[in-house]
Order: structure tokens, then sequence, then C-alpha cells
């Protein structure tokens, strides 16, 4: 009631009115303050639960939001020459990914190991020939191109090409003539045995989509049946492609097959005769995929939570990661998972336990996050780091809508980023290394 209306000699009718009057007014009171005295609708701060203030996606140009490339590095798929543009694309713009050189050298040091140990029973026809085949996940990736090379420069069958050796797929080489690679030596008791790689090809479906597991299955069917007991050791980029292989040929016929990434059912496989793999530390890197943002995010230094401890003890040790301030990029570092240990790392989705603290909603409010896995079939991402990330997205109070792509091109995966507004923040995972300006273009429209 209001001080002066003598609301008992009016009609029901207009008091019912007035009632409603004052209703609505005090609404458009309590909205304005809401929104500011300037009465906008977009260019005020949300509080958090702390006190402070956090900035909404609206308040951000696209342009100026926290960016993370992670598993696939922008860079020339040619050369391998890093993209600085992409990479540098803004102040909060960062790569993560491991450590490929490094890994692909204990990839190769394993199968070398492998074969050094098992000597007296691994040439299964006796002809003092070690031969093996490789399936190749992508010429175009940079990852493919380090294992490729890590493989042949330890077991000596790689050659130089342009200073680096030649990582391009053999086709077949029965007698150890082709260009692409040669011929490796290993002494071994004082017996001296020569490595040819019999086969190689990069694994890519009709469709155009590589790392493809079923074209490695059909293609050890096919070196199978051209080598038969020539064939010693399976050697894969990954281990998508590898269990592929191991499943379709080499279990069966008790060849070892060595692959990449500690996916869960290749670590499992190394009781039945898997040969090994390699952890590309997944849990370190899914962490600092979605840490970086948050930092960003948070307006905090970079290395919170990283290098030094955040306010939840969260903090990880040098010997797991580096970072390289030039390339703006963060490595994991590599471990080579055999007999010897694989039963450490049966579950490939378990979260980093020193980075596993749960963050203070109200001093890190809930951001929304944009990531995309450039192909929903991709069996390291859609196994083993997706479920990571989803485990970390909860740690860090990230909102994060995850996209799976096809594997072929940039445009199933670009044109569902249609309103970027809508996000704090982006996760991008490219199919190809060349094609980050498809995605920069949309954020500095």
């Amino acid at each position: 009631m209001v001080t002066g209306v003598q609301t008992c000699a009016l009609p029901i009718y207009y008091m019912k009115k007035k009632i409603v009057a004052i209703m609505m007014m005090a609404a458009l009171a309590l909205s304005t303050a809401a929104c500011g005295s300037d009465g906008g609708s977009g260019g005020g701060t949300q509080t958090g639960g702390n006190g402070g203030s956090t900035t909404s996606a609206s308040d951000v140009a696209n342009k100026d939001k926290p960016l993370v490339w992670f598993n696939r590095q922008p860079s020339n798929s040619s050369t391998g020459e890093l993209d600085t543009t992409a990479l540098n694309f803004n102040k909060d713009t960062y790569y993560v990914g491991f450590d490929a050189n490094q890994g692909a050298e204990l990839q190769g040091e394993m199968v070398k190991d492998y074969i050094e140990k098992n000597i007296d029973k691994i040439d299964r026809n006796g002809d003092g020939v070690i031969g093996y085949v490789l399936a190749i996940g992508d010429i175009g990736h940079n990852d493919s191109i380090a294992r490729t090379r890590g493989v042949r420069k330890a077991l000596g069958t790689g050659v130089d090409k342009g200073g680096e050796i030649d990582s391009t797929p053999a086709g077949t080489n029965t007698d150890g003539k082709v260009a692409e690679v040669q011929d490796g030596k290993l002494e071994v008791n004082g017996k001296e045995y020569t490595i040819r790689e019999l086969a190689s090809q990069e694994m890519k479906n009709s469709a155009g989509a590589t790392w493809d597991a079923a074209t490695a299955g059909n293609a050890i069917g096919t070196w199978s049946s051209s080598f038969g007991d020539a064939i010693d050791v399976v050697v894969s980029n990954n281990d998508g492609m590898g269990m592929s292989m191991f499943n379709a040929w080499s279990k069966d016929n008790k060849v070892p097959t060595f692959g990449y990434d500690a996916n869960s059912d290749a670590v499992a496989a190394i009781a039945e005769g898997y040969g090994g793999t390699i952890s590309q530390h997944a849990d370190v890197q899914a962490y600092l995929t979605l840490r970086v943002l948050r930092n960003a995010l948070d307006g905090v230094d970079v290395d919170t939570g990283i290098g030094t401890a955040d306010d939840a003890g969260n903090v990880l040790s040098e010997d797991v990661y580096v970072y390289k301030e030039d390339e703006r990029s963060y490595y994991a570092l590599n471990v080579a998972v055999t007999a010897d240990n694989y039963k450490d790392f049966t579950d490939s989705t378990v979260v980093w336990a020193p980075v596993s603290n749960q963050l203070d909603s109200s001093a890190h409010p809930t951001k929304k996050v944009w990531l995309n896995i450039y192909n929903a079939s991709d069996n390291f991402l859609s196994s083993t780091y997706q479920p990571l990330l989803q485990n970390y997205d909860d740690i860090l109070n990230l909102d994060v809508e995850y996209i799976g792509g096809d594997g072929q091109t940039e445009s199933n995966i670009t044109n569902r980023l249609g309103n970027p507004g809508q996000y704090d923040a982006f996760a991008i995972n490219m199919v190809k290394t060349d094609n980050a300006a498809s995605y920069t273009a949309l954020l500095n429209q």
C-alpha cells in the first residue's frame, strides 16, 4: 500500500490495477540495479563468489579469448616449420602436445632392445634378416614423421634426405633396394643380422581419413600374404593401427607388435604378446590443455598450477613436461611401456595425481569452453584423451562443449563454430596442421 491512497474506498478492479502497477515498478527497479547505473545489458560484470568480478563471454572480442592448439601443432606439413602466426594469435595462445622427437627415439630404441633381448627366437625363418613392416599414420603429420624417423634411426634403416632421415613410405621392399630405406646391421652375441623394412605405407582410407585402423588391418593381411614368416616385427605409428594389425594377424602368429599412445587395450595386450607402446603422458597433456585456458581466464600467470603450485596445491614436476617459450608450447615427456612395467599403465584415463585437486568454484568460477576432437573415431583421442579432459574439466571448473569431427575436413568442425561469442575460450585439434587459419578466421570476424 502506498501512503495516502485510500484503497479501501476504491472498487476492486482499480485496486488490482494499482497492485499490479506497484509490482511492475518494483521489478523494474530491481532489474535496473542488476544491470548497473547505465542500464546496459551486456557491458556489466558478473560477480564471483569471492567478491571479485569475472568477465562474461560477450564482453571479450573472440580474437582476444584464450586459445590452445592441442595434439596437432600448427605447422607446415611438408617442412615441419612452425606456424608462428597461429601460435601467437593473441597473448593467451599456446600449444599443448608432447615431445615428439623424444618419444619417437624412445619407440625406436624400445623395438631395438626387444630384438636384441629376443634374438634367439625373433628370426622366424632363420635367414639372418630381421624383417619388419611399418604402419604410417599421416605422411604430413609431424608426430607421424618423427615416429617413422625414430624407428628407422634406431634400426639403421633410415637414409638421409635433406639433412633428415627420409620419412616417406617405402611401399614394398622385398630385396632391400628401394630408395626410401636401406638395410641396417645389428650385431648381437658376436653375430651380425640384417634389419630390413619389408613394407610401409600411409594408412589412409578411401574417404581420406588418416591413421586409419581398418586400413592397417587390411594392410597386414596383404603383407603377410606377400612375406609370410619373413615378417619378424610389426611397428606402428600409433596403437590404434597397431592393435588392428595385432588382432588381425600378429597375435595368432606370435609376432611382436609395437605401437604408440599407451591406449588401455594396447597396454592390456602386452600380456598377450603385444611388444610395447609409448605413453605420451596423456594425463599430463589433457591437464595442460585445460590448465592454460583456466589460467588465462583467471588472469593469472600461465605457470600457475604447472610449474608453481596453485591455491589447491596442483603442480607438475619437471620430469613430466617441458615448456619452450619461443614456441609457446608445452610438451609432455614420454615413457616406454613394456612387459616390465605395463601393469602401471593399465588405466589410461586416470588423472595425474599431483594435479587432481579440485579448484574452489568461488575463486575460479565456471567458464564455457569450445573444444573439438579432429576425428571422433580416433582411438587415442576418443578413448584416452577425451575421458581425461572430461575428468579435468570438473576439477578446473570448466564447462566444456566437446565436438567430434570426421577426420577428413576442417569444415566438418568449423561449421559447428557458428557462434563463438557464447564461449569464453577455445581448444582446437585440427585435421591438418596447415589449417590453423580456418579457425582463426572465424575468431577474427
